[in-house]
């Protein structure tokens, strides 16, 4: 019994389907007619063509005609429901797989790619180059993306050599045209070369790694011990400006009660005084009506029985004499407290200007100049980066530029007066007894300055 054929026999390698419209090409491969004339589309502007297959080359298009055979024999393939693609649904090109260059319409994930055909190839199209004796010598990597970049733009060439004066990657063609006398090398030795300073860079790397991993330790319990020191400033100020405000309520009942002592003791002194006044003011009434009744009667005997009484003086001795003090008054109280309180935010502003001194120019953070020094062996040469230095900000920063001004006598203009310290100057319209100096400024009220 005859073995059943099998269909990859009559599947197209660029598109890996049925044949459809099949044709032959000169090497004898057979292709779909869309799929062959798409590929070589592609070609039209180097004017070689590639058969996929098996590689060889056309200097001229080849002219495609239908192969009838073929034709019948695929579409009794297709009635019979026989199916060519065998490849399983999830080897389909996702988003970061590198897809197949040979096939058509949706592409499968590529598992190799050659470095001589600088394409990329899924298991179907790859089979040739292990089937083949012609590409036995390609070399074949897992699969990679962006092969274009391998291909000189000038002369389509494979990128094999580099430039070591121009410092790029060059193909065959470049060493006579514009890179012709210039220090060239295979991509290999170049390779070796570098694989050389690459550890170098890789070691410099892992110590600025392991440093920085180290600030970044140190910088964090940093920040978590300022967490923690604020914290407790914030705990201990609120307590302490609570306990302030508890002793500032206490003097004010203190006060508050002295005045209300001396308030209340006065007003009853004067309370009692002013009972035992009214009362003596009331008989000293009832004394002077009755005087007034016995100066106008007639009876004679009414009269002198009544005198003596009446006429008899007042004892005075019994009530003290009440002066008022003019100066007394509570308003001394009310200037202390007003002193108090002027006193309280004099030395609040002051502790506060202490306070932000304190906390605004001591500086949380010291921030140092980094020098970065990238050293290659190979070539013997140094790098040196310098970050810039920061803008001074808070009063402290800026002194540390202070430097002293001297006005130099020697060039000063005649009508300018210099002090003894040659620190300050006066324009006057006298001309000074300075020396003639070649130097000196002869014209306008100018000076230069030195700095001590």
């Amino acid at each position: 019994m005859a073995e059943p054929m099998s269909p990859d026999y009559f599947s197209c390698p660029l598109c890996v389907g049925m044949l459809r419209d099949p044709v032959a090409i000169p090497c004898g491969h057979s292709f779909c007619m869309d799929c062959i004339s798409n590929y070589w589309n592609e070609a039209d502007y180097t004017g070689i063509y590639i058969c996929p297959q098996c590689r060889i080359t056309f200097t001229q298009r080849p002219v495609l005609r239908p192969n009838t055979l073929l034709t019948k024999v695929a579409e009794k393939m297709k009635k019979s429901g026989l199916n060519a693609t065998a490849a399983a649904p999830n080897s389909y090109a996702g988003p970061g797989d590198v897809p197949c260059d040979f096939c058509t319409g949706k592409k499968f994930k590529a598992i190799k790619s050659c470095l001589n055909c600088l394409a990329s190839y899924c298991d179907k199209h790859l089979k040739p180059h292990y089937e083949s004796a012609t590409f036995k010598r390609h070399k074949l990597v897992d699969e990679l993306g962006n092969l274009d970049r391998k291909i000189c733009p000038q002369h389509q060439k494979s990128l094999e050599l580099f430039c070591r004066t121009d410092q790029m990657c060059i193909c065959a063609l470049c060493t006579v045209s514009e890179h012709r006398g210039h220090d060239i090398v295979s991509a290999e030795a170049e390779r070796s070369e570098k694989q050389k300073l690459l550890g170098v860079s890789q070691s410099e790397i892992r110590q600025k790694c392991q440093e920085r991993m180290k600030e970044l330790d140190e910088l964090k319990t940093a920040v978590d011990s300022l967490k923690s020191s604020a914290q407790r400033a914030m705990t201990e100020s609120e307590k302490l400006f609570s306990e302030m405000i508890r002793s500032i309520e206490r003097m004010r009942a203190e006060v508050t009660k002295l005045i209300g002592i001396n308030e209340k003791a006065a007003f009853n002194q004067a309370e009692g005084l002013v009972e035992r006044l009214e009362q003596e003011i009331e008989e000293l009434k009832k004394k002077e009506s009755g005087l007034k009744q016995l100066h106008s009667t007639e009876d004679h005997i009414h009269f002198l029985q009544n005198f003596n009484y009446l006429c008899t003086p007042t004892d005075d001795g019994g009530i003290p004499r009440v002066s008022i003090n003019p100066d007394f008054s509570f308003g001394a109280a009310r200037k202390a407290v007003a002193e108090i309180k002027e006193r309280l935010e004099e030395l609040g502003r002051e502790e506060l200007m202490k306070i932000s001194k304190s906390v605004n120019e001591t500086p949380v953070y010291t921030m140092e100049n980094r020098t970065r020094e990238r050293t290659i062996r190979a070539k013997e040469v140094t790098v040196v980066d310098s970050a810039p230095l920061p803008e001074p900000r808070s009063r402290s920063e800026f002194l540390k530029y202070f430097c002293q001004l001297r006005l130099d006598p020697g060039t000063a203009y005649k009508e300018l007066h210099l002090s003894d310290s040659n620190r300050k100057v006066i324009r006057t319209r006298d001309l000074q007894p300075y020396s003639e100096n070649s130097e000196r400024f002869d014209s306008f009220a100018q000076n230069s300055n030195k700095i001590t």
